[in-house]
């Protein structure tokens, strides 16, 4: 019976590796990146089998998408900011057995989900980029699940507990990956350049991430899970945060009590608000 071992909500914005560059960002990503590699770190403490990453940078606008190939190898440059990502080589085994139980749970729940064993069929960035730290030798398992543009607060929410009950199912200890932004409105077109990194799109959305934080940290899951659809909505959520969804939703939604341990500063990325928090398990 496999079991999820660490659960986390990451940050995958392009700033990270442009901040490893020689030039004006150098090194403005530094804390930010720990944190994802600290994740990896505990991962592989953890004996950690498989990441299962809900990415939201790979959107789908009809049902919900699984990437279960048996290997995921390519060299991705990113159609959205191909001067912020590109030329990215990856490698990684993929987990076939657990993407179908995933489906398979979906689908009895009433769910339009699909598990694709399809090697054409690449990553996103919102997988690729936190591997780039977590995963560097390929030594763990990756699954991708893609956003559904248009699902509710509640389909996100059952797409996670179907995730749980196909871990249950299946052999290994894995990591869930919330891989997305808080909010995300982002800059306008007459914004961009080197000072968009740090730079929030509106001082309402940093409120309310701000106060978001404050209930993770004093443990006020059942608050944040009903304030869930009016914030995806109101602070443009990647995704209307499908990831966030998806992860409590594995965690048991309203009743998790685990701690919630931020690894890196709450900070702003093109009008985004980011940040990596460990949800204890």
């Amino acid at each position: 019976m496999g079991k999820i071992v660490l659960a986390a909500k990451i940050t995958h914005v392009p700033s990270l590796l442009i901040s490893e560059r020689e030039g004006p960002l150098k090194g403005l990503r530094e804390k930010p990146i720990n944190s994802l590699k600290e994740i990896g770190r505990r991962a592989r403490e953890r004996k950690v089998d498989t990441f299962v990453v809900f990415d939201m940078h790979w959107m789908s606008n009809f049902g919900f998408h699984i990437n279960a190939n048996a290997v995921h190898k390519g060299v991705y440059t990113s159609n959205e900011a191909p001067h912020m990502i590109q030329n990215m080589e990856y490698e990684y085994r993929g987990n076939p057995a657990l993407g179908d139980a995933i489906a398979r749970h979906g689908q009895a729940m009433g769910l339009d989900i699909l598990s694709h064993q399809v090697p054409t069929l690449p990553l996103d960035y919102g997988t690729i980029v936190p591997m780039h730290y977590m995963n560097q030798d390929g030594g763990m398992k990756v699954i991708s699940l893609a956003a559904n543009l248009f699902a509710t607060v509640e389909q996100n929410r059952q797409v996670g507990e179907a995730v749980r009950l196909g871990i249950e199912e299946c052999e290994g200890n894995v990591a869930l990956l919330a891989s997305g932004s808080m909010s995300h409105q982002l800059i306008s077109a007459s914004e961009t350049g080197d000072s968009q990194w740090d730079k929030m799109s509106t001082e309402f959305n940093r409120q309310v991430d701000l106060r978001v934080l404050e209930l993770w940290n004093e443990g006020r899951y059942a608050e944040f899970v009903a304030m869930l659809p009016e914030y995806s909505c109101l602070c443009k959520g990647e995704g209307l945060m499908g990831d966030t969804a998806m992860l409590f939703g594995a965690l048991g939604w309203d009743q998790y009590h685990g701690k919630a341990e931020q690894l890196c500063d709450y900070f702003a990325s093109s009008g985004s608000g980011q940040v990596t928090v460990d949800f204890h398990v």
